[in-house]
């Protein structure tokens, strides 16, 4: 397509511009954004990928029993090209409703959706849930975070030379500078988890935010620093763990194996599944894009 080879809006609407700063007003005299500005403010560098989250996005809205049509609107907009040319490409006004939906759509590898859901969470005040659910969706969405970045630093791994046979003690040096010297296994031992399951699966929050941060620091680490060989990444590896460790007894916070085991996500995920909430949006918000002037 002729558009994916436009310039994405750099500089101004993701650097210069904060979220509110990017609203307009339509005809309605609702509040919108377009989804061209706020592509490069939640780190997506092409519009391919920005439309999947706000297709997902969509689809969320409806689930939760709202109409996707008063907060997501197709549009065009002018793209300014090379010697001036202008051309009009595919674009979506959007409700705030929509952009928070977006934002909990989006990558979570992300650090700038990371700061739109942290931003959001304190921002939109139209979910009408209960303290328990909240608590239930921002661990779910902490371990699917961390599963990512799981991921990614196995690849980090690998490219600093880490054989995948050596995968599970690299892993495990992480955990043993983190949680004071015990393994996967020694730490499931002491919080008696059984030994199939998946330690991660069983942290709650505050855990499973200390061992992201781990996680993504050493393999930003292990990346800026051009380590090589297995043996440097994995001492890499423990030295992170114990300095969040450390930064965890500066603060006076609970060390993470003296944190109680949390119920198994698994467990979460299907009482979150079985319990979908409609998210009630009340007055002007659950009229989106077509104003008060439209409210029946």
């Amino acid at each position: 397509m002729v558009e994916e080879n436009l310039p994405v809006l750099a500089g101004p609407p993701s650097e210069d511009k904060s979220f509110e700063q990017l609203k307009s007003v339509n005809e309605h005299g609702a509040e919108y954004w377009s989804a061209r500005d706020l592509q490069p403010l939640l780190g997506y560098n092409h519009w391919r990928n920005f439309e999947k989250a706000v297709a997902k996005a969509i689809t969320s809205c409806q689930q939760s029993g709202n109409e996707p049509d008063h907060h997501f609107a197709r549009a065009r907009k002018p793209i300014v090209g090379g010697k001036g040319a202008v051309q009009e490409v595919a674009d979506f006004h959007l409700s705030r409703f929509a952009c928070y939906l977006i934002a909990q759509n989006g990558d979570p590898r992300k650090s700038e959706i990371a700061l739109a859901q942290k931003y959001f969470a304190i921002q939109t005040r139209r979910q009408e849930l209960s303290d328990a659910r909240q608590r239930d969706m921002e661990r779910l969405e902490l371990r699917k975070q961390t599963t990512e970045e799981f991921k990614a630093l196995s690849g980090a791994a690998r490219n600093a030379g880490v054989h995948s046979t050596m995968f599970g003690v690299f892993h495990d040096a992480g955990y043993k500078g983190l949680y004071g010297g015990l393994g996967s296994d020694e730490i499931k031992a002491r919080k008696r988890i059984a030994g199939g399951e998946n330690l991660l699966d069983r942290m709650g929050t505050t855990e499973l935010a200390a061992n992201q941060f781990r996680m993504t620091q050493t393999r930003e680490k292990l990346a800026k620093e051009g380590i090589q060989g297995q043996k440097r990444a994995i001492d890499t590896h423990r030295q992170v763990g114990k300095e969040v460790r450390e930064a965890i007894r500066r603060i006076d916070g609970t060390m993470p194996e003296k944190l109680p085991p949390a119920e198994d996500i698994k467990q979460v995920q299907k009482r979150l599944k079985d319990s979908a909430p409609h998210l009630e949006l009340d007055g002007p918000a659950a009229q989106g894009l077509t104003g008060p002037e439209q409210k029946k």
